[in-house]
């Protein structure tokens, strides 16, 4: 007779079983000497891979990121209770409550008919928790480490909450154009210092844009970023096919390639766009 499988709380209690071991003073010595601090790297690394894999619609990769990043929350946590500060059953049982009380609608009476009321009424409790916090400002509680678009965007969303706001995009590409001129003059005068507080004004105008237009500001530098990595590598590659490598040619040489490949994904986008779709008539188009 074959044994049952294990379950979802057997594997899990083995994976702590394995982490407290390569914590013990007979495991790793590179898992022993880790601190909270030391694991914010590689953690930070694991969620951009998952976000890779995301993007890459690659389930296996997907599959295996996700369990990196439960790695670093088993490590953290273990860490923890080492310290005598929680334990992973504290995490659990923390998490557990909190979705169950900003669920009232799923695990209450509550009645919402929309996304927007459920995503208002989280945003409710989550002010009703932090009342008796230490948070003084509609500014605070924003994590200090995130990317600085992605800070740029949540401060502005927080006060636009209270109208501190531009009434359209319209007046936010105004507030562009006259950061972009201050950043001329700033440049003119040669003043370092002035330089990088008014490019850190224009980035902060640039990103209020992004907001009205919902775009995450983020996402489309990354975007273009791996525009510009894959047209290089395109130029490259042409260069490669006569002989020469970029750093035996030239500027002018390098700039007819670019263009030549902006004007052909250009082409083929439009041609893309213009042509005729064939749609189900039984699901709706994804």
């Amino acid at each position: 007779m074959t044994s049952a499988p294990p379950t979802d709380g057997e594997r899990f209690s083995r994976i702590l079983d394995i982490m407290r071991q390569l914590r013990s003073p007979h495991g790793c010595p590179w898992d022993r000497e880790q601190t909270h601090a030391s694991l914010l790297p590689s953690f930070t690394e694991e969620l951009y891979e998952f976000i890779e894999a995301v993007d890459d619609q690659n389930d296996s990769a997907m599959r295996d990121e996700l369990g990196d990043l439960l790695l670093h929350i088993v490590f953290q946590a273990q860490i923890a209770a080492e310290r005598g500060a929680f334990s992973i059953s504290d995490v659990l049982e923390c998490l557990a409550a909190k979705l169950i009380r900003r669920h009232p609608h799923v695990f209450g009476s509550a009645k919402f008919s929309s996304p927007a009321e459920v995503l208002h009424n989280w945003e409710q409790l989550k002010k009703q928790e932090h009342a008796h916090s230490t948070r003084s400002s509609l500014v605070d509680g924003i994590p200090r480490h995130l990317p600085a678009l992605a800070k740029a965007r949540k401060v502005q969303h927080r006060v636009q909450k209270v109208g501190f706001d531009w009434n359209n995009v319209d007046e936010a590409l105004a507030k562009v154009d006259e950061e972009l001129h201050e950043l001329r003059t700033a440049i003119a005068a040669g003043n370092a210092p002035h330089i990088t507080e008014e490019l850190g004004d224009l980035l902060f105008a640039i990103v209020n844009v992004a907001r009205f237009l919902n775009v995450e500001p983020e996402r489309a530098l990354h975007h273009t970023v791996e525009k510009f990595i894959r047209r290089f590598r395109q130029i490259e590659a042409e260069l490669a096919a006569h002989g020469k490598s970029p750093q035996q040619s030239s500027l002018a040489e390098m700039d007819a390639i670019w263009n030549r490949i902006k004007h052909h994904e250009k082409s083929s986008r439009h041609s893309h766009s213009s042509s005729p779709r064939k749609t189900s008539s039984s699901a709706p188009e994804q």
